[in-house]
């Protein structure tokens, strides 16, 4: 085997290794791990990322443009978190931990898209994903039937819905992480014109039978309103937009169907109360409770544009692991802010509160603006532009980039590591074979020439 070979083989192990200490963590966990295991991909994924940019002898100016536009994006939002942190006192390791939180799977995309892989590297790669894909459906689908006859108890989460969550097992929200990653890999089977119809029927129909079962409901509307803002870019390709208009409405149509006919769908009726959304309604009360906490302690021009500090209010880090690992993170400097606990205070004094993630205060674009404030929203929009324009091979790239967009008004999924790395893996890989497939077109002319 060639030096050239081997370092390619050894690119992408390093990759998907960094990539496993995330997606399975949870499992790893629950499997009788220390908690820590939880926190080591904060320090493999940036560690295996930067060693795979540093080392990338690529000379495709495609590859070398997108990892360094991304690369420079990510710079800015460094920038803006230590900005941040320094107008707010906040301590360092709140700059790392939120930085890593928000742009981890970016790290993970550049180093991605900046490496030279071969036809058989994308192939094992792609042979994986199918492989995690498949056992992690399995698995949910396992444990639905483990927790019904009693096999696998409802621990924390009593509800038996909340339990069924794959390889996020258990996990906090694990079931709609869970639905999430299966709708993608769904989605991702049906570029593949390789794939049989019968295989790609198969996988949707599985990914929407662990949705149902598991009641992730959110997924289908996050999925719908990405598909919905997906169509709105197109509107130049009259084309396009009549067949992702038909096929939007024909699956919009279908699941009505089901909601009316089945009783398996009968909870996508539950919030179906008009009165809860209303101006004075619970829903939006609840829901916007963070934004006006977080507005009443902005005393100055400054916060409105660099935000309360990292870790301060209502993210992943503010909102939960300060709080949970608090005896582990306060020798190391962390530091909190009330508004956290305040908005923790409105949820719990709401009887909304815990009934569903779609009416949680603490979410994604909620806690990015109270954090880093506006210029933190701007250097992350400059992240996702990044990504849109150089990386995104095709609309099915756009359509998981717009999941996370339409996630980050919901819940803290923009910060949900298994979930994020695993959308970001797809479309790195639509990226590499986009250059594969591009190769080889040019491949051929020359021949033909």
């Amino acid at each position: 085997m060639s030096r050239h070979k081997q370092q390619l083989i050894k690119s992408s192990f390093i990759l998907l290794l960094a990539f496993s200490t995330a997606f399975f963590s949870r499992l790893v966990d629950t499997a009788g791990a220390p908690a820590t295991i939880n926190f080591v991909h904060l320090a493999v994924v940036p560690a295996a990322s930067l060693y795979l940019v540093v080392s990338s002898r690529t000379k495709l100016l495609k590859q070398i443009i997108s990892a360094q536009v991304l690369l420079f994006s990510l710079l800015f939002f460094l920038l803006s978190v230590i900005t941040s942190a320094f107008f707010n006192y906040a301590g360092f390791i709140n700059i790392a931990l939120s930085y890593l939180l928000w742009v981890e799977a970016y790290i993970f995309l550049c180093a991605f898209v900046s490496i030279p892989l071969s036809v058989d590297s994308v192939a094992s790669i792609k042979t994986w994903l199918m492989r995690i894909s498949i056992f992690h459906i399995g698995l949910a689908l396992l444990q639905k039937v483990l927790l019904e006859v009693g096999l696998l108890k409802t621990t924390k989460m009593n509800i038996l819905q909340d339990n069924i969550q794959g390889v996020f097992y258990l996990s906090g929200g694990g079931h709609v992480i869970g639905a999430s990653v299966s709708i993608a890999f769904a989605a991702y089977c049906f570029s593949q014109s390789k794939f049989s119809l019968t295989f790609k029927m198969g996988v949707l129909v599985a990914a929407m039978t662990q949705l149902v079962v598991a009641d992730a409901k959110q997924v289908l509307f996050v999925s719908f309103a990405a598909w919905l803002i997906l169509i709105l870019t197109k509107v130049a390709d009259i084309k396009k937009v009549l067949i992702y208009g038909t096929l939007g409405a024909l699956s919009l149509a279908i699941l009505v169907w089901c909601v009316n006919n089945f009783e398996a769908f009968r909870g996508f009726k539950t919030w179906i109360r008009p009165e809860i959304y209303g101006p004075q309604g619970e829903a939006r009360l609840l829901k916007l409770s963070s934004i006006h906490i977080i507005q009443s302690y902005h005393e100055n021009f400054l916060h409105w544009l660099f935000g309360l500090g990292p870790g301060h209010t209502v993210e992943r880090l503010g909102g939960w692991m300060i709080p949970k690992y608090e005896s582990l993170l306060k020798p190391l400097g962390v530091t909190s802010h009330p508004v956290s606990q305040e908005v923790w205070d409105a949820f719990f004094s709401s009887w909304l509160g815990g009934k569903s993630s779609m009416f949680s205060p603490f979410f994604g674009w909620a806690g990015m603006w109270g954090d880093l404030g506006i210029v933190g929203l701007i250097a992350y929009g400059s992240i996702l532009a990044a990504i849109w324009v150089y990386i995104c091979a095709d609309d099915l790239s756009k359509f998981l980039l717009l999941t996370v967009v339409v996630n980050g008004l919901i819940f803290a999924q923009m910060q949900e590591p298994g979930y994020m790395l695993y959308t970001t893996l797809v479309i790195g890989l639509r990226f590499q074979e986009r250059v594969l497939e591009e190769g080889q077109r040019s491949h051929h002319r020359l021949v033909v020439h």
